[in-house]
């Protein structure tokens, strides 16, 4: 399937995603995830090729690359902020964050818990003019609130498949990271009205009616006119 059309104008404008749907969501993976096996970390997570341990390193990294690039005075336009990344095993995920492994799980969720609040808090200072890179184009303090939301929800999804847990997302910040990363979502009479199984299927991960995952997608985080 190729990548999704080019957004364009329709209707009125979503209502905008928050900090606190951000602290929400994050807190909602937090908890969902610490029933979790202790044994359990080293399964893999969903169809990713990273296991429940990293990719929920990788997902805190997210959330810290994006606070970050709220940051400077004058945030880079064309490049990440240059913190190094690594990868601990062939295959695994380059991050700039990594959670000590003698400290178990509560410590590995605790510094989920720590990376969100960081990029919650950068989204209720930064003012709404500032702009900084992101690979699929520059976006402004919300559009990182819902990239980091969505990244949330789709990899706790992963995580909870892995560890065999269940999951169950907050309706309102998922559908207002929904509107606002992909404004071209399905949207017909026979597509669920739940969010969740939308995200899940633009993010490729389910199969909707009449429709099959796509191979390839990204989101829109750039601004609304």
């Amino acid at each position: 399937m190729p990548p999704p059309a080019e957004p364009g104008p329709s209707g009125p404008a979503p209502p905008p995603v928050t900090a606190d749907d951000l602290q929400l969501t994050v807190h909602r993976a937090v908890d969902a995830l610490r029933p979790a096996p202790a044994d359990g970390w080293e399964r893999m997570a969903g169809t990713l090729e990273w296991d429940c341990w990293e990719t929920v390193e990788h997902l805190a990294d997210d959330l810290f690359a994006y606070a970050v690039q709220l940051g400077p005075r004058r945030p880079p336009p064309a490049a990440d902020v240059p913190f190094a990344r690594e990868s601990r095993r062939t295959g695994g995920p380059a991050n700039a964050v990594h959670a000590d492994r003698s400290a178990g799980p509560d410590g590995l969720l605790q510094v989920l818990e720590a990376c969100g609040a960081l990029l919650t808090a950068m989204v209720r200072t930064a003012p709404p003019h500032v702009r900084a890179h992101h690979v699929y184009g520059a976006s402004d303090p919300e559009g990182f609130a819902a990239m980091g939301i969505a990244e949330t929800l789709v990899h706790t999804h992963d995580v909870a498949q892995g560890l065999g847990l269940p999951w169950e997302p907050p309706p309102g910040p998922c559908a207002r990271a929904l509107a606002r990363l992909f404004p071209d979502a399905p949207a017909d009479p026979d597509v669920p009205t739940d969010p969740w199984p939308v995200l899940l299927w633009c993010t490729g991960r389910a199969d909707l009616p009449g429709r099959p995952r796509p191979a390839t997608w990204r989101w829109y985080g750039e601004p609304r006119p």
